[in-house]
């Protein structure tokens, strides 16, 4: 028996739907309007279909009339366009294009986009597997897995037109649902919820699209209070993505299920527990179980590869909050640059490329990012030890790009015993000590969009747990 050869496999090309979107815009150059935002002359397969549209497009954007008449002393000389009837063949598309209504040519054009895209595809994955055989030392799998990711997230987002310009009306009208939730709340938060009562009245809760810094000194809170929010956004609905460049998953963890059971994060560490303690910390684990917050504790992420994450867990999960902790251990796209004919780093310019680049991530995704970061010693060689803007670490660039800026405080790290047996000065430490005992502020340095000013929170160091100071 003869075996057949397989058939060999085309590339998806519908020729026929390009000749008919060419001629509905010949006859109608109005009909550009319905496929502007998304279709491009390069979509096409005959390259000789790319160019009558480019030819269109110029035409139209110059205020005139793109015909078969207009177009014809452009296409008369044109060698290429001999073998399949010269100038000729315009009259042909407008021929063909003439009974195509509104609906018909977006459908079309869809039709000529989709097949563009899936010759992207052939065309990427003949690329990747070339790629992958090659053993090269600079260019390792998980390079080329983050590029691949990235690619085919672009490629996903090309095709979404956005909502282009709207009439007042419709910005007001999505204004007007804003409040109305917010106020069927009960509350004025807009945006995603910290689930801390005073923050959320002053920032109105992270809104999308902003980078919003929260800093500190070592000892301070940063992770504990930004593991509370991204815990209280879950439980409130939103999906939330924890990048933690510092601490372990399991670390984490641990913090949570202290928080929920009331148990120190420590014991549970060292497993320091009875029965009932463990039960209680089974009985916090049913609960948290389903919350959307999920965890990437890998180490020195560059920002590109976060961005291919994080576009990753929205494409499959949606995605609300974004939490970086923290922002300095993250490596920049380019980490050097060339002086003298060496390559030197400069770690101020990092970490402003980095700051650049997560405020891009909280617009290309439509969210609050959340990012940690340091602050330099200068703060300990002040008699008031409450954080500056100034004192952000190795950039000025993070006071610059973040739209909101919040320093976690606890002046309770910095009382120390008075030394010598003064009985005035070890009284006034005393009642110092009891005023501020457990008490953390939050200090909103900047926000773009509203007021500026101090929130005093609980803080459990046992559980490193933040509440509202008026559920203790």
């Amino acid at each position: 028996m003869l075996l057949r050869e397989p058939s060999p496999r085309l590339p998806p090309i519908n020729i026929e739907a390009e000749q008919h979107l060419l001629g509905a815009f010949l006859c109608n150059n109005g009909l550009l309007e319905v496929v502007a935002d998304f279709l491009k002359p390069e979509h096409f397969a005959n390259a000789m279909h790319a160019r009558v549209l480019e030819a269109i497009q110029k035409l139209v954007d110059r205020g005139q009339i793109a015909s078969p008449v207009t177009l014809k002393a452009t296409f008369d000389q044109d060698t290429a366009l001999a073998p399949i009837g010269g100038a000729e063949y315009l009259a042909k598309l407008a021929g063909a294009g003439a009974s195509l209504a509104r609906v018909e040519v977006e459908v079309y054009a869809r039709l000529v986009y989709d097949h563009w895209q899936r010759r992207q595809l052939i065309e990427f994955g003949e690329d990747v597997v070339g790629t992958a055989y090659r053993a090269e030392l600079d260019n390792p799998a998980s390079a080329q897995i983050e590029r691949a990711e990235s690619w085919l997230y672009r490629l996903a987002e090309s095709g979404d037109t956005g909502s282009g310009f709207q009439p007042l009306s419709a910005a007001t009208g999505r204004a007007i649902e804003i409040a109305d939730a917010a106020y069927k709340r009960g509350a004025r938060t807009v945006g995603t919820s910290t689930g801390f009562t005073e923050l959320d009245k002053m920032l109105g809760g992270l809104h999308r699209s902003d980078l919003v810094v929260l800093a500190g000194r070592p000892s301070m809170g940063k992770t504990a209070l930004a593991t509370n929010i991204g815990f209280n956004a879950a439980q409130n609905g939103e999906t939330v993505g924890f990048f933690s460049l510092e601490m372990a998953n399991e670390q984490l963890g641990a913090r949570v299920l202290g928080g929920e059971s009331r148990i120190p994060a420590d014991w549970v560490r060292r497993g320091d527990l009875n029965q009932q303690h463990f039960n209680q910390l089974i009985e916090a684990k049913r609960r948290t179980d389903g919350l959307p917050l999920w965890i990437d504790d890998t180490p020195a992420l560059t920002v590109a590869a976060l961005r291919t994450r994080g576009r990753r867990l929205k494409r499959r999960h949606g995605l609300g909050l974004v939490v970086i902790d923290y922002l300095q251990l993250l490596r920049p796209a380019r980490t050097d640059r060339i002086q003298g004919g060496q390559r030197v780093q400069n770690r101020v310019q990092e970490v402003s490329e980095i700051t650049r680049e997560l405020k891009g991530l909280a617009k290309e995704l439509d969210l609050p990012v959340l990012a940690l970061s340091q602050l330099n010693r200068s703060v300990e060689q002040r008699d008031d030890k409450r954080p500056l803007p100034s004192d952000l670490r190795d950039s000025g660039s993070i006071e610059q790009d973040a739209d909101v800026v919040i320093f976690v405080y606890r002046e309770e790290y910095y009382l120390r015993e008075p030394a010598v047996e003064d009985a005035v000065k070890w009284t006034q430490w005393r009642d110092k000590l009891h005023a501020v005992h457990d008490k953390a502020e939050l200090i909103v340095a900047k926000h773009r969009h509203g007021q500026t000013g101090t929130v005093r929170l609980h803080f459990d160091r046992d559980t490193t747990r933040f509440s509202n100071l008026a559920t203790t």
